[in-house]
């Protein structure tokens, strides 16, 4: 099974809400692990797609001023 691919937005809110569940303490120990994985994953994806999103509008204003 192929995994889903999400959002930006989706991303920012399921980190939101496993902070949510940390500072609410409403995490057991055997969760803790899974949801703090869970997170750096989330982070680590939201990291790559602005990066990317940086890239492709920094290529398109480099081509909007070489066409002027």
């Amino acid at each position: 099974m192929a995994k889903k691919t999400i959002t930006y937005n989706e991303a920012v809110k399921e980190i939101e809400e496993i902070l949510q569940n940390l500072e609410e303490e409403e995490l057991d120990v055997d969760q803790l692990a899974d949801k703090v994985k869970r997170a750096t994953e989330l982070i680590h994806y939201c990291k790559s797609k602005l990066k990317n999103t940086e890239a492709e509008i920094n290529k398109i204003l480099d081509t909007e001023e070489k066409g002027e």
